[in-house]
């Protein structure tokens, strides 16, 4: 970039983290080499190791790194890094990843040509466990299901959106991504912009992910009506024959139940306030 060139919008990279200490100073490293301005924002949930340690350590050398604490669901941690920001568009990213060197120069490219951007974000472990690919959702033509830990925002959207639904536990960034794009956004896909991050370190961690996955879709479904139609079920079953991917759709299935048979005082109805931001939503 020229040095007469317009200044590169600040980035707030927001982390939330709960007992992280395997991982943290490989992503802290990894966003510290980015391409500037950019800040760190972390969320810690209640780490019962040495995670706030670590983040410590970091923060008193680099201040750019600013560290918080709130417990609660991971949207719930996620809205209070966007609150605590300082820049125009934030990126998320979670505790168990690290970002290649060109990832926020890459999400820049992505967010000046749409209002949301997504990564590629390439697993890191047991190779089997990666090869899975994510269950793809639609809505108007856009893949839905771009996860957290590489996603970016135009901050003013996310705010008029009201961030993240707390009520999920998981599948919350498919509940934004999708109301953004009902409310008009495009969501531009950047494959250069990669993050890494750690598969499961265990099969019953892999399953409990899975499990957890299909409780959070079956939420979905509560907040947004059917979404069965908006699956490509060809290729959806095409990629379920092996017998990890068949052994991770039980556990999901499993999950999906469980929501169903144990959510009913719970159930995820529209939130009004959040319908009505959400209208003319757009950032341009």
């Amino acid at each position: 970039m020229g040095s007469d060139g317009p200044p590169l919008p600040l980035i707030s990279v927001v982390i939330t983290v709960r007992n992280e200490e395997r991982c943290l100073a490989q992503l802290l490293d990894s966003l510290l080499l980015q391409e500037p301005p950019f800040e760190i924002v972390l969320v810690d949930s209640e780490s019962r190791d040495r995670t706030v340690e670590i983040a410590e350590s970091y923060a008193a050398r680099h201040p750019e790194l600013r560290i918080f604490s709130q417990d609660g669901s991971r949207g719930i941690g996620r809205n209070r890094g966007v609150t605590e920001a300082r820049g125009a568009w934030v990126a998320f990213t979670d505790g168990d990843c690290f970002a290649d060197s060109h990832w926020l120069h890459e999400l820049r490219g992505g967010l000046a040509r749409a209002p949301v951007a997504a990564g590629q974000t390439v697993v890191v472990g047991k190779p089997s466990y990666g090869a899975l690919e994510r269950v793809e959702l639609f809505q108007s033509g856009y893949d839905v299901t771009y996860p957290s830990c590489n996603l970016a925002y135009h901050r003013d959207l996310f705010e008029r959106l009201g961030g993240f639904d707390p009520r999920f536990i998981t599948a919350e960034d498919i509940d934004l991504n999708l109301r953004a794009v009902r409310a008009g956004a495009a969501i531009q896909y950047v494959p250069e912009a990669v993050i890494y991050h750690h598969k499961r370190a265990t099969f019953l961690r892999f399953l409990y992910q899975a499990f957890w996955n299909g409780y959070g879709r079956k939420q979905l479904t509560e907040k947004q009506g059917s979404l069965w139609g908006r699956y490509r079920m060809g290729r959806l079953l095409t990629g379920q024959r092996t017998p990890l991917a068949l052994a991770r759709l039980a556990a999901a299935f499993a999950g999906y139940a469980t929501r169903m048979l144990t959510g009913s005082g719970s159930r995820l109805t529209p939130d009004p306030m959040t319908t009505s931001s959400a209208t003319g939503a757009a950032a341009h």
